[in-house]
């Protein structure tokens, strides 16, 4: 087994939530009076620090506050996503193999912990994970200084871990943490945007497992 810890990423990677978040952008562009996106540009174009995303969008953060569309955003997916978004396929059993087969799991994410926390015991994957790291505001501004806080803590080192997420942000996560990465194309960035980091990418997460056997 080369590696002894996976870091998962939430929202994309294990939380096929794509979509939702989609409509709910569109949402308040609509009400705007801006121009709906695309899941195709959407894929292409979303990433981190989410605010210059949005003025990518057309969102005038002079006029209209990151602050206030942060908190519209987040009022909006949360009415919505427990009904509407779910697992991706074989997330569970996937996550329950690995920990069979030796593996110890957390998630580091950039959605606030509460929510983190609620939504992991919600889908019923909490008993497979040692901790769950996530941020302490609804900004999404990233996620590396608490990979890094994380990681201080000596349980792991670099060479021990992958981490394994969606987007080019997670693969930035992963230099900065001095840690291998695996990449999945069904989330928040398109195979193609992905493929540009090379890194190792892989389309299903029993794919995923076949690697790390």
């Amino acid at each position: 087994m080369r590696y002894k810890h996976i870091i998962w990423d939430w929202n994309g990677t294990l939380l096929d939530d794509t979509r939702l978040c989609v409509e709910v952008l569109n949402e308040l562009l609509l009400r705007r009076g801006k121009s709906a996106i695309t899941q195709a540009d959407y894929r292409q174009n979303f990433n981190f620090p989410v605010i210059n995303f949005y003025k990518y969008l057309g969102f005038d953060t002079s006029a209209d506050s990151f602050e206030s569309i942060s908190h519209e955003f987040i009022h909006t997916y949360e009415a919505r996503w427990l009904l509407e978004s779910k697992l991706h396929a074989d997330a569970k059993l996937v996550l329950s193999n690995l920990c069979s087969h030796g593996y110890s799991q957390s998630i580091l994410s950039a959605a606030k912990q509460e929510a983190l926390e609620f939504g992991i015991r919600h889908f019923g994957i909490y008993a497979h994970f040692t901790e769950l790291v996530g941020c302490d505001d609804i900004y999404a501004h990233g996620k590396i200084a608490q990979g890094q806080q994380w990681l201080q803590q000596g349980k792991w080192s670099p060479n021990d871990i992958v981490l394994i997420g969606d987007t080019l942000h997670d693969f930035e996560v992963a230099q900065a943490l001095g840690t291998d990465c695996i990449l999945l194309t069904h989330g928040h960035h398109c195979s193609s945007l992905l493929a540009s980091s090379r890194a190792t990418t892989v389309s299903r997460l029993t794919e995923l497992q076949e690697r790390l056997y």
